[in-house]
């Protein structure tokens, strides 16, 4: 027997029909683009019905509006479900069209939620576990904008995650982070559906993650995840929470399609019109692929318009304030650089160009946050327990504590992964530029969110200290070779690497003024002579390379250098001066701003000279762009040593004697 439409003039839509209304547009935009992942959008329906229905403040009519609370979709591959809940409560963008071309190229629509391309969205995720703990530092920076401006920021971050998020090991260090900071605006809803894509969860895992989020500090605790009143009241009870919170909500995915429900066949991949059909009949949801009953749409709408009056509410306060609070508060969530920074950097350079002695950059790093963090006040400055190696620890810096969040210092821990992707949360908020500080070594430990800062075109910083064999004696374990080569390979990634503390004064200038890509400084753990002594103003850093030292004469030979290794070369030059070799060096702090920079420029900064060698105390990988296939490489070809700093460069052959013989060498093959 057919079923017939219920008449939409008479019908008010139930939280059934509502979540109904997520399941059915998922089912569809997934069976027609054959691709995608049906199952969390049918599970979780009920819970992101309630959420958005009834809890979440937002305002389709403003996706930017400042206090708005953040819902992160840690469960990336999910997306539908996202996709769903922006056209149902009216984000304009969203239309039907949009989910028909669901995974498809030019579509607001792709397969994983990217933050910047789709209105609505807060991040970019996929990567499980990269929501929940960016999430981290957004709890965070909310925390921190409420202890510096009041309550003009209230607001809670909300993150649904999947089993998957949860087994990932930098779910761990972000659950720990929240936990010990008690950031109790931040409500995690566990999609508890007991199923991953080999099958059942108990094939691999049996963790009690309810205790295991008590045992971090948390409030957690087990719901019916179909149940609409449960989830409200956990919600409520979370909000009124003194800790973070995590909800396991009990679900089935793919709730509704009548063989795959509750297997792991409902995960990723389209249900097939047999199945689609049966799931319709079973949820009692008659109308066609696409189809959104009026009845059903204006309560979806009414959820949407509710944030309106909200955001009213909240523009009144903010007129309000003090007006010197306010346009301070105005500037930071515009991303503003401040007046001062200028004019205190001028000054910085101008007592540089004086002096003389030796500095490690990571020492001269610490210098110039002494000059730039009173300029700069939304500059926030952690380490994962390294902070007396990396400096960068501001004097008379409050450090951010358990409930007390009126700070610039964050003690991560020993979290290198879980501090980037909370730097990445604190950046996307608003209101902060957010750092991070480890030994580069252990960018390998935080590679996924230094990836993803980068793919989601934010200004993120992160200090990498010991960048080099000129670390020394904690030997190859601590000693990064290759790392250079493989972070300079992350597109939009920004690695500076200074030679003496000018260059690192212009490159931690580049970083805070560089919101659309994020920033990594290589810092090295050895003192480096002075090498620049006259003031210029302009950031010659911001090219990339530059003409350090000319040659006396017409160059035969240029040399490349990096960091540490920019004096190697400048005392070759004068090794080479007295044997009658012309050369020149260039500095290059950056070979990713080089490469942007203008053909005509980076050929007149390469240069003629018939030879031309590389100095790094790293691998070759990325030099053959400026020095050609046959030039010269003085660095490293294997893993370092442990022993005192000069006695490795000597055994690795990276000595301003080394760079002469092969300068001479290549000279004679000409």
């Amino acid at each position: 027997m057919d079923q017939q439409k219920p008449a939409a003039a008479t019908q008010r839509a139930s939280h059934k029909d509502m979540a109904n209304a997520i399941r059915a547009l998922a089912m569809d935009s997934v069976e027609k683009a054959k691709s995608g992942h049906p199952g969390l959008p049918m599970g979780a329906a009920d819970v992101a019905t309630v959420l958005f229905g009834k809890v979440l403040k937002f305002n389709p009519a403003d996706p930017h509006w400042p206090d708005r609370d953040r819902f992160v979709l840690s469960a990336g591959h999910g997306s539908m479900l996202m996709y769903a809940l922006l056209h149902l409560t009216g984000y304009k963008a969203m239309t039907i069209a949009q989910l028909q071309n669901f995974r498809q190229l030019g579509s607001l629509t792709p397969g994983h939620p990217e933050v910047h391309h789709t209105p609505g969205v807060e991040m970019t995720t996929g990567p499980l576990g990269q929501g929940i703990a960016t999430s981290v530092g957004m709890a965070l920076a909310e925390r921190m904008l409420n202890a510096e401006f009041g309550g003009i920021v209230d607001h809670h971050t909300y993150v649904l995650a999947s089993d998957g998020d949860l087994m990932e090991g930098v779910s761990q260090e972000a659950i720990a982070i929240a936990g010990h900071l008690k950031l109790n605006r931040l409500i995690v809803l566990w999609d508890n559906n007991n199923i991953s894509i080999d099958g059942p969860l108990s094939i691999a895992d049996s963790v009690d993650q309810v205790m295991r989020f008590k045992a971090c500090g948390w409030n957690a605790f087990h719901i019916d995840g179909h149940d609409e009143k449960a989830i409200l009241r956990a919600l409520k009870k979370a909000q009124a929470s003194d800790r973070p919170t995590l909800i396991a909500c009990k679900t089935i995915i793919g709730f509704g399609a009548p063989k795959r429900a509750g297997t792991s066949k409902a995960h990723g991949e389209a249900l097939g019109a047999e199945e689609i059909a049966g799931a319709r009949a079973a949820l009692g949801w008659p109308y066609p692929p696409f189809e959104i009953p009026d009845f059903v749409a204006a309560a979806w709408r009414r959820t949407g318009a509710r944030g309106k009056r909200l955001q009213k509410d909240w523009k009144l306060k903010l007129a309000a304030m003090d007006p010197a609070a306010r346009l301070e508060f105005e500037r930071r969530l515009k991303g503003e650089m401040p007046a001062a920074l200028a004019t205190s950097i001028a000054a910085e350079k101008r007592r540089l160009a004086g002096e003389r002695g030796d500095i490690a950059t990571r020492k001269a790093s610490e210098s110039a946050l002494k000059v730039l963090a009173p300029a700069v006040p939304e500059l926030i400055v952690g380490s994962a327990d390294l902070t007396g190696s990396t400096n960068n620890l501001v004097a008379a810096t409050p450090a951010i504590s358990p409930g007390h969040y009126h700070g610039r210092f964050v003690h991560w821990g020993i979290r290198e992964h879980g501090m980037a992707a909370a730097i990445n949360g604190m950046t996307l908020h608003g209101g902060f530029i957010a750092s991070g500080a480890t030994f580069m070594a252990f960018a390998d430990y935080c590679r996924p969110s230094l990836r993803l800062s980068a793919l989601m075109d934010i200004g993120s910083i992160q200090l990498f200290t010991h960048d080099s064999i000129g670390l020394g004696e904690d030997g190859p374990t601590h000693q990064p070779v290759e790392h250079l080569a493989s972070l300079r390979a992350i597109p939009n990634m920004v690695v500076m690497r200074p030679a003496d503390a000018t260059e690192t004064l212009e490159c931690w200038q580049l970083a805070l003024e560089h919101r659309k890509n994020p920033s990594i400084l290589a810092l090295t753990r050895q003192n480096l002579p002075a090498l620049r002594h006259d003031y210029t103003e302009a950031n010659l850093c911001a090219k990339g390379a530059y003409e350090l030292r000319p040659a006396e004469g017409k160059a035969q030979v240029s040399l490349f250098a990096s960091g540490s290794e920019v004096a190697i070369a400048v005392e070759a030059q004068k090794l080479l001066a007295a044997k009658g070799i012309h050369a020149r060096v260039v500095s290059v702090p950056s070979l990713d701003l080089f490469e942007k920079q203008s053909k005509a420029y980076r050929v007149s900064t390469i240069g003629t000279a018939p030879v031309k060698i590389a100095v790094e105390a790293a691998i070759r990988q990325g030099w053959d762009e400026i020095i050609g296939a046959q030039g010269g490489f003085v660095g490293m070809h294997g893993f370092g040593a442990s022993g005192p700093y000069k006695a490795l460069y000597a055994h690795f052959g990276i000595t301003a004697d080394a760079i002469v013989a092969l300068a001479e060498l290549q000279l004679a093959n000409k």
